[in-house]
């Protein structure tokens, strides 16, 4: 193994890497949250523009499925959808459904945005993150905490 499989493969390096390649400089973040990773880096990436820590943040998130192993313990737990699809808010639904992705986005001041004259195709007002605490099972989301970041 060479060093650079090792650091091809270290989730923490990914963040770093982008930068390395694209000469980006300011902060840099991998975000590990499971379903929520790319809203936390969205929402990481508003509080640097507010801090004005940088001016031109990338935010995103990638889900991959490379570990057959993981998707055979998700099936044998009931946790996937037997019938591959994703039932949101129904009540029919009967699991969940993964899939591969990556998507990326450039956010910008308002402020700057207009100055420069840039075609603004959204406007993010706010973000929140939290954390159900307890629940009944850790994998169970909790009503009382998800309403408290949107309200």
């Amino acid at each position: 193994t060479d060093l650079y499989e090792l650091s091809g493969t270290d989730v923490s390096v990914a963040a770093g890497r982008i930068s390395y390649v694209l000469g980006l400089m300011g902060p840099s973040f991998v975000h590990d949250t499971a379903c929520s990773s790319s809203l936390v880096s969205l929402h990481q990436a508003c509080h640097s523009l507010r801090q004005r820590e940088c001016d031109l943040p990338l935010a995103g998130g990638v889900g991959l499925l490379i570990d057959p192993d993981e998707m055979i313990g998700l099936s044998q737990g009931g946790m996937l959808a037997p019938d591959g699809s994703c039932k949101t808010f129904d009540a029919n639904a009967n699991g969940y459904v993964r899939g591969e992705g990556c998507g990326m986005i450039v956010l910008k001041r308002l402020s700057d945005a207009t100055a420069d004259g840039d075609n603004i195709l959204a406007i993010i007002r706010g973000s929140m993150v939290n954390h159900d605490g307890h629940s009944s099972g850790l994998t169970a989301p909790r009503g009382p905490a998800q309403v408290s970041v949107i309200t």
